[in-house]
């Protein structure tokens, strides 16, 4: 079947499923990595031949073992490289002139601990690119591969872990052998698991594209240290999200930025890297999870059943305080209460007691056993306003609660919807919680994280119906003017834009600038101003002064031109006794724009995503109340829409209170224009628009500030 894909790296499929290996610089010494690696290999039922390489031994293991791997007499697939890093390149070397091209480098000793790191790992991708061999490492764990086709544990991991549907990558070694215990403890299998370490040639991208193609895989996990090409990944998560309906639940670690240095503007100072790459990854579809239990809580509602096609639930439980908590957690996740079918409440009537609560939840009682579940349950999931059962248990002295395991999962094997339980407690209820984790029912130790995981789903599945909708250009921009503007600047090596200059770029790409004009003296202020029309705003101009109103270099509602004229000697005196060194271009003059409300708009470059567009409320308040959000450029008209949606003085801008509806529309369709020009013009590292003025439902958005950052 053809790959619906494009995979630049060609030999992936020699590296999951190779028909021989050798393990290059295998030893005899237990409790090391090459002796371990090689006898994982052989332990794990692999299905393909095992070479050693050592040039001081003749055999290990009970295995032949060859002096160096051009010594091998037959093909080779795959090479798992464990000598030290000193002389590594000269082990990849015999690959490439034995025609292997497929390698996991285990060693440490690269990139990671810097200086003659980086050249050694340099010397490795030239080797590659030399003979056409694709590497993961170096620096990691290894790759296992559960598939019976091949059973290849090619890693030093303690144990080999079962066999399941769900795919998890790696950037952390060490995080792998801790998820696996983990998983081992809960009967939790995977597809394929793999430890990338440095990614120095196969990235996290290749990895997540192959087991995008994987049948083997039907949920795929990522734990990343470093994001080095955010929109490869962003690309990547949606082409295999919309192709195959495939989840990807992430963790990426380093939430905190311990001494970043102070940014210039508001965006740069409030566009934190965690807020950017929280903001990415929603975007792309792509699940960030906070920890390892809350991933593999989803994951395991994500991989054992099927997506919930509407948000309605029935909770069926043994205790009434459960119950509510349940409720409470659902709602508070978005989810809502079944209303139970005529039909169902008659059999509940009929066939539980009549202490029992029947309304949804529904309390069976405390001295309910297997059968009183079974018929609560079975009920529930053939209830046609069901679409969803959360099964709660608490140990009781009369509580059954491996029988009620064991009924529960027959109950779950009839039906195609999703059932989710939570068996409250820990030493007594250990059994039944065994039973239901083997037998790959999804089981939580808390209601709350059941209604999260099911939320998630829903929210999943609600993401798959709608149509991908993609950004379309503007096409009465004129970049070719803001490229002028941009790079008369950089010529003469000035960071900042004025204000005027700003607002020249803006308006080059259809955002809303009011007519200005810059005056260089009195007497041309109040010439301008009887042109442009009361009332006015004039504002100082200079590089120098970065926030106006503190330096009073700013006045509004001017209403004749011989106010004007004294306006302009007030600001530039205001400047000069401040700032007495600063550089004044004049002082810009334009029309007042009408009371609205107050938003910001900013650009900022990442380092791993670049263009990065924010919007939140604005004015002064902005870096107090940091009501915010952000997307990655270009921010096609559905998430502008979602961008202005998301921040919590959304209601003022909807109409609140007897207060007028805002143009909303014309809001949106600045945040597209912004991210056109964030992505056509590069040279811009921060931006603002600060305020924003949005008025009225109809009557347009207004820019009232605006700098530009080199």
């Amino acid at each position: 079947m053809e790959q619906p894909f494009p995979n630049k790296v060609e030999h992936l499929n020699t590296i999951f499923y190779p028909q021989s290996v050798a393990v290059v610089g295998a030893n005899k010494v237990p409790g090391t990595v090459p002796y371990d690696m090689l006898i994982n290999i052989l332990h794990s039922d692999f299905q393909g031949v095992v070479y050693p390489v050592n040039p001081r031994e003749k055999a290990i293991a009970g295995v032949k073992a060859y002096k160096y791997v051009i010594d091998i007499p037959d093909p080779v697939d795959l090479a798992v490289i464990v000598y030290p890093s000193t002389v590594c390149h000269m082990a990849l070397e015999q690959c490439g002139q034995k025609g292997i091209k497929s390698a996991i480098i285990i060693s440490a000793g690269f990139r990671e601990i810097g200086g003659v790191g980086v050249e050694r790992e340099q010397q490795l991708l030239e080797i590659a690119k030399k003979y056409d061999i694709s590497f993961i490492g170096p620096n990691c764990l290894g790759v296992i591969n559960t598939d019976s086709a091949v059973n290849l544990n090619a890693s030093f991991a303690r144990q080999m872990p079962d066999s399941g549907n769900i795919g998890f990558l790696s950037q952390s070694g060490a995080l792998c052998t801790a998820v696996l215990d983990y998983a081992q403890a809960r009967h939790i299998g995977f597809s394929k698991f793999v430890s990338f370490g440095n990614k120095a040639d196969v990235s996290e991208i290749d990895l997540l594209y192959y087991l995008g193609n994987d049948p083997k895989t039907k949920v795929i996990l990522i734990y990343l240290e470093e994001i080095s090409d955010g929109r490869a990944l962003m690309r990547a998560a949606e082409e295999i999200i919309r192709k195959t309906g495939k989840p990807i639940l992430a963790i990426k670690s380093g939430r905190t930025e311990a001494g970043a240095s102070a940014a210039a503007s508001h965006t740069g100072s409030l566009a934190g890297s965690d807020e950017i790459c929280d903001a990415a990854l929603r975007q792309a579809g792509i699940i960030r999870c906070q920890n390892i239990e809350e991933m593999f809580n989803l994951a395991t509602a994500f991989a054992y059943q099927e997506l919930p096609k509407t948000n309605r639930v029935a909770i069926i439980t043994n205790a009434g305080g459960p119950g509510v908590l349940t409720t409470d957690a659902a709602i508070q996740e978005g989810l809502e209460l079944a209303r139970f079918s005529e039909e169902t409440t008659a059999m509940f009537k009929k066939t539980l007691p009549k202490t029992a609560n029947i309304k949804n939840p529904v309390d069976v009682i405390g001295d309910a056993r297997a059968d009183r579940y079974s018929i609560a349950v079975s009920q529930a999931m053939k209830d046609p306003n069901v679409d969803g059962v959360f099964v709660i248990l608490t140990p009781q002295s009369m509580t059954d609660i491996e029988a009620i395991a064991r009924e529960i999962v027959n109950v779950a094997g009839r039906f195609e919807k999703p059932l989710m339980a939570s068996f409250m407690g820990e030493k007594d209820v250990a059994v039944g919680i065994d039973i239901l984790q083997r037998n790959r029912i999804p089981h939580y130790t808390l209601p709350e994280a059941m209604a999260r995981s099911f939320a998630a789903a829903y929210r999943f599945y609600r993401q798959l119906q709608q149509e991908m909708e993609e950004f379309r250009p503007f096409e009465d921009v004129n970049n070719q003017l803001a490229q002028k503007i941009l790079e008369e600047a950089k010529a003469r090596q000035r960071r900042h834009l004025s204000e005027y200059e700003s607002a020249q770029v803006l308006a080059a790409y259809g955002l809303p600038v009011v007519e200005s004009h810059l005056a260089k003296s009195a007497k041309e202020a109040a010439s301008l101003a009887g042109q442009i029309g009361f009332p006015l705003v004039m504002k100082v101009m200079s590089e120098q002064v970065i926030h106006k109103s503190d330096l009073k270099a700013v006045a509004l509602n001017i209403e004749t031109e011989e106010e004007a004229a004294r306006t302009f000697d007030r600001l530039i005196n205001n400047v000069k006794e401040r700032l007495p060194d600063a550089a004044i271009d004049g002082v810009l003059v334009r029309k007042m724009i009408p009371a609205g409300e107050e938003v910001i708009l900013g650009l900022k470059r990442d380092v791993s995503f670049d263009g990065v567009i924010m919007f939140g409320m604005g004015g002064v308040l902005v870096e107090v109340l940091k009501d915010i959000t952000f997307r990655i450029a270009p921010v096609a008209p559905s998430e502008a829409q979602s961008m202005i949606k998301e921040i919590k003085g959304a209601p003022l801008l909807f109409g609140v209170r007897k207060r007028a509806p805002k143009d909303v529309p014309a809001l949106e369709e600045s945040i597209q224009r912004l991210s056109q020009l964030a992505v056509e013009c590069p040279q811009i590292k921060e931006l603002d628009i600060n305020p924003l003025i949005v008025l009225n439902e109809g009557q347009g958005c207004f820019i009232a500030d605006a700098r530009i950052i080199l």
